[in-house]
């Protein structure tokens, strides 16, 4: 997210809530295969495919401001520094590029704690849009005057939906920088390390365990001894994988951090609340007898399904072992408490709320790992010969995949302040 170096002032008070009626269709991620069963639904030939908002006006004293109508409110601006040429490195992989995405991206480098009154200005700007858009009459008459209207609709629709993935994005990525975790940049070979290696950045690995709960943080742990097997406390260790396939497993990894932030909400809750189901809140002994049984049914559940399948996964962990906990899989009261779920709530739990959450995760991994070429061949399999192979190490594995559930659980709580000003999540 390039952007010139900004300065930003604060001006008035009062803002306005709203929610229009209008909603999206659930986009599974995950699949529930009964009440003990977790999958997740990527498909192996996953590719990255994931780009105006006009509520931000141009004034001629090089000010940017948020325009609100006759509403009360704060207003944001940012101005540009004539005097700054120095390029600014950026702080997130994927460049925004709407002019709502371009202004909360000047926010983010320049005064990152004025992002959500920007983005609550936004939302009321796209509320206005939306209510103006319902009261207008779409014409009685058939012909090139209503193709042409509906055409104007359809694009002014997609404007608005590309704005409010940006400002999701823009809040996640605002969560980071209030951790102090850095995103990791576009995986490329690094110039500096003569092997070649792509993972230079820092491993940050305490800071990101601090942004989950401890019942969550168990099952992430279980997450990367199911990706990374023996090799999880190797850190220095180099491999050469596929590229695609480290995607893949970074994009299930941010679906599985939205699923774990979703279960993990509703089990502090009830934890607080003393109403747990005795399952979850027994002894080890019966948290092990519940899991082995689990184990026994074949629904290992978590990401086994999801990260198994992957071949460059079997080999980084000399293969997995469907036959227990012997590569570090631990029981997790957690994990235990999703088990007690139905088929239904699980189900539930394991989908992704809007399609602007599911294009922000396609567009923020394609921006990292590329867009990858696929070629299927005739007996309709992934052509793998085409692969691009990079080099990292175990370390770097384990930095990109705990990123990864951290950025889907951000993305869960950024997805549900925003539906509570601006409703796009279907119910």
């Amino acid at each position: 997210m390039n952007a010139a170096n900004a300065t930003a002032t604060v001006v008035g008070s009062s803002r306005t809530l709203c929610r229009p009626s209008g909603s999206v269709t659930r986009s599974p991620v995950l699949s529930a295969n009964g009440p003990h069963l977790l999958r997740f639904a990527v498909n192996p030939s996953l590719r990255f495919p994931i780009k105006h908002f006009s509520s931000v006006s141009y004034s001629k004293s090089r000010n940017r401001r948020i325009a609100l109508g006759s509403r009360r409110c704060m207003v944001v601006r940012a101005s540009s520094s004539p005097d700054s040429t120095e390029p600014i490195a950026p702080i997130a992989p994927l460049q925004m590029e709407s002019p709502v995405g371009q202004f909360l991206s000047q926010i983010l480098i320049s005064h990152p704690h004025l992002v959500p009154a920007a983005v609550e200005q936004q939302l009321e700007q796209l509320q206005t849009d939306c209510d103006a858009e319902l009261k207008k009459e779409e014409p009685s008459a058939a012909g090139t005057d209503l193709v042409l209207y509906r055409r104007i609709a359809e694009v002014k629709a997609n404007e608005r939906k590309r704005a409010l993935e940006e400002i999701l994005y823009a809040l996640v990525v605002q969560k980071f920088m209030d951790a102090n975790v850095s995103l990791v940049p576009a995986i490329t070979p690094s110039s500096t390390d003569p092997s070649g290696r792509v993972d230079t950045w820092p491993s940050q690995e305490d800071k990101l365990e601090q942004l989950h709960s401890p019942e969550a943080y168990e099952m992430i742990q279980n997450h990367l001894a199911l990706i990374l097997g023996n090799r999880l406390g190797d850190s220095t260790s180099v491999a050469q994988v596929s590229k695609l396939r480290v995607g893949q497993v970074y994009a299930a990894s941010v679906m599985y951090g939205y699923f774990l932030k979703r279960v993990d909400q509703r089990f502090q809750l009830e934890k607080t609340m003393k109403i747990l189901p005795d399952a979850s809140d027994g002894e080890e002994s019966s948290i092990e007898q519940a899991v082995g049984e689990d184990t026994r049914s074949g629904g290992l559940g978590d990401s086994y399904q999801a990260v198994s399948s992957h071949p460059e996964v079997s080999s980084w962990s000399g293969g997995i072992n469907p036959g227990g906990f012997g590569h570090g899989i631990k029981p997790s009261r957690l994990r235990t408490y999703v088990m007690s779920f139905d088929g239904e709530t699980l189900q539930r739990y394991a989908t992704i709320r809007s399609k602007e959450a599911v294009s922000i995760i396609e567009k923020h991994t394609e921006a990292l790992f590329g867009r990858p070429e696929i070629v299927i061949t005739p007996q309709g399999t992934v052509d793998s010969s085409k692969d691009e192979l990079i080099k990292i190490s175990f370390g770097g594995l384990k930095r990109l995949i705990l990123e990864a559930v951290t950025f889907g659980s951000f993305l869960w709580d950024v997805e549900s302040f925003v539906d509570s000003r601006y409703h796009f999540v279907m119910n």
